[in-house]
C-alpha cells in the first residue's frame, strides 16, 4: 500500500502557502466579500489561496486532478486534490479566529492524505491511509491523537454547528432531543469539531448539509484518529450528504437517535 508521504509534504507546503495568503488578508480593512449563488459569503482571500494552491499542483503534480470550493474542477485522473481555501470564511470575514485551510488528495475514489490548518489558531492536523493522525505545526514535530473512549451517549461530549440544517431537514426534534440527553453540548461548527474529536476532547459530531471540500480532509483525520465519519446514511466517508462523526464507540447510538 503506498504511503503517500510524499503527497503529505506535498500538502503541508500548500498549507504553508496558504497560511501566509490568509493570515496577511485576515482582518484586512480592505478584505473584498461578495455573495456566491448560495448566498454564503466569498472573499478575495478565498479565492486567492484556491488560485495559488492550483497553480502548486499544477507544477508539483500536473497530472492530478483537483476540485475545490470557488473554481471549476480541472483533470481527469484517478488521484484527486480536494481543496477547501478556507473553511469558516463567515468567521475569517468577523475576525473569529476559527477557520482553516482543508486539503486532501482522493486516490481511486479514497481520500488518503489531509492536511487541516488553522494559523489564527496556531494549529494544524493531518493523517494519511494507515499512517495515524497528527496534531503539531511541521511533520518532524508532530504528536499522535486519538479518539476518546466514551462509550454512553449520556457521557458524551456533542459539537455541532447550529440548529437551523437540521430544522430544514426535518431533524430539529432528533437534535434537541440528543442535545437533552449527551453531557455537554457547543456548537463549535466547521472543522473545529471534528478536530477535537480526533483529538479526543469531544466524542461525537454533526452536521447535515456539508459538501465533499468541507468533509474530505476533516474525515480521514477522524478515522485515522480511531473515529468513525459517515454521511446521515450510515454510509462510511466523505462523500454526504452531512456528517456524523464519532469516537467509533458511540457511532450506532448517533445514528439511531438522529436516523
Amino acid at each position: 500500500m503506498p504511503d503517500y508521504i510524499d503527497d503529505l509534504r506535498l500538502a503541508h507546503v500548500l498549507a504553508d502557502q496558504a497560511d501566509d495568503i490568509t493570515m496577511g488578508r485576515f482582518k484586512a480593512l480592505d478584505l473584498a466579500v461578495e455573495s456566491k449563488p448560495d448566498r454564503t459569503p466569498v472573499t478575495d482571500a478565498d479565492t486567492a489561496v484556491e488560485d495559488a494552491i492550483r497553480v502548486s499542483l499544477g507544477r508539483s503534480r500536473p497530472r492530478d486532478s483537483v476540485h475545490g470550493e470557488e473554481r471549476a474542477d480541472t483533470g481527469l485522473g484517478p488521484r484527486r486534490w480536494i481543496i477547501d481555501p478556507i473553511d469558516g470564511t463567515a468567521n475569517f470575514l468577523r475576525g473569529v479566529p476559527v477557520w482553516a485551510t482543508l486539503i486532501a488528495l482522493e486516490d481511486d475514489g479514497e481520500i488518503v492524505a489531509g492536511v487541516v490548518s488553522a494559523p489564527a489558531l496556531n494549529r494544524r492536523w493531518w493523517a494519511t491511509k494507515g499512517g495515524g493522525a497528527y496534531t503539531g505545526r511541521t511533520l518532524i514535530t508532530g504528536s499522535k491523537i486519538h479518539v476518546s473512549k466514551v462509550a454512553r451517549i449520556s457521557d458524551a461530549f456533542f459539537a455541532y454547528a447550529s440548529l437551523n440544517g437540521w430544522v430544514s431537514i426535518g431533524k430539529g426534534q432528533q437534535i434537541v432531543d440528543l442535545l437533552r440527553g449527551v453531557w455537554r453540548t457547543r456548537a463549535f461548527g466547521d472543522f473545529w469539531s471534528y478536530m477535537l474529536l480526533a483529538e479526543g476532547a469531544v466524542d461525537i459530531a454533526a452536521e447535515p448539509d456539508l459538501a465533499l471540500h468541507d468533509m474530505a480532509a476533516v474525515s480521514i483525520v477522524v478515522q485515522e484518529a480511531g473515529g468513525q465519519f459517515t454521511n446521515l446514511a450510515g454510509v462510511p466517508g466523505p462523500a454526504g450528504p452531512g456528517a456524523y462523526a464519532s469516537n467509533g464507540l458511540l457511532h450506532a447510538d448517533l445514528l439511531a437517535q438522529l436516523g
